[in-house]
């Protein structure tokens, strides 16, 4: 029996075969990084969640023929694949711009569909209809808005420079249009207790969002965060406190909500804690998280607070 729906599950009922995300990186930035809200980035985030063996300096579309072909030599060839705008804020720049980048994603066969990873803060209507335009040619589109915490003062302790309102208006304008939403939310940041995390949870579980991302906070080399750990003024989470709240999260979530992920990993030479975020940790996270929902004998959804639908309320609200 399956806990929860995972996107592995999602995809492969949906397609039939595997689907590789083939990440990306472009030379893009955030607002809270170049001044126009604020500067120095997210405290928690280095370069922009850019995984190191990635470089925005090499073509986009070498980047994706490479990582299709790796695809192939590790699965077969007989894959689909989504091209995944992962780092720094993806919608960050005029339309113009956005659709080239985009469209780069077309010239490849086997792709049905783009992840767009971007803050709520940076969907201007023009972008989100772009976005659409995509999905009423036959790809699957997912916007990413990080959203991290429903606290709006660890919103501004953690410098992100953006509110809660961002975040709903964002979801309810993205879900007029054929768009899937998948929202990140971060367990065990500065100052958060178990209310905290709940109440994000909450939050998410009442919108018409129809993915998560759940990470645990970890500290990672080059960050602000990193010199306040070292300093004693923030601590991570023990791999059980982040099981245990990560399942109350799951317990939370609407059954329909594709959860993308349930942990987070940084390569070992730039992870500084706490130890379970690294790659080779990253099956016992998701293992010891499935047993504390059969230790419960929970699922996903089993104490979602409300009885209606999150599609029901994106109908009533945007209208």
């Amino acid at each position: 029996m399956s806990r929860y729906l995972s996107l592995k599950e999602y995809l492969l009922n949906r397609y039939g075969k595997r689907v590789q995300k083939i990440t990306v990186a472009l030379p893009f930035t955030c607002p809270n990084r170049d001044g126009s809200k604020a500067w120095g980035g997210c405290t928690f985030c280095a370069e922009g969640s850019k995984p190191s063996m990635l470089s925005a300096e090499v073509p986009l579309r070498d980047q994706i023929r490479e990582g299709i072909e790796r695809a192939k030599r590790k699965y077969g060839e007989d894959i689909y694949f989504f091209v995944y705008y992962q780092s720094y804020t993806n919608t960050y720049a005029d339309v113009e711009t956005l659709k080239e980048v985009y469209d780069t994603a077309l010239e490849f066969d086997g792709v049905v569909g783009i992840d767009v990873g971007t803050r709520p803060d940076c969907v201007p209507e023009e972008v989100l209809h772009l976005l659409s335009g995509y999905a009423q040619r036959g790809l699957e589109v997912w916007l990413e808005l990080g959203l991290q915490s429903a606290n709006f003062e660890t919103l501004k302790r953690i410098n992100r420079a953006h509110g809660v309102s961002d975040f709903v208006d964002a979801v309810l304008r993205a879900k007029s249009l054929p768009l899937k939403v998948c929202t990140h939310m971060i367990i065990g940041l500065p100052d958060e207790g178990r209310e905290d995390v709940i109440e994000t949870a909450k939050l998410i579980a009442s919108l018409p969002v129809d993915g998560v991302k759940i990470h645990p906070l970890h500290i990672i080399e080059g960050t602000l965060m990193a010199n306040q750990y070292r300093r004693g003024e923030i601590k991570t989470l023990s791999m059980e406190e982040y099981v245990s709240l990560c399942a109350d999260v799951i317990e939370i979530l609407p059954p329909s909500v594709v959860i993308h992920r349930l942990t987070g990993e940084t390569e070992e030479d730039r992870l500084i804690a706490p130890e379970y975020c690294s790659p080779k940790m990253k099956n016992k996270v998701l293992e010891a998280v499935r047993r504390e929902l059969e230790r419960r004998d929970t699922y996903q959804g089993s104490v979602n607070p409300f009885n209606h639908s999150p599609s029901k309320i994106s109908l009533s609200i945007s209208k």
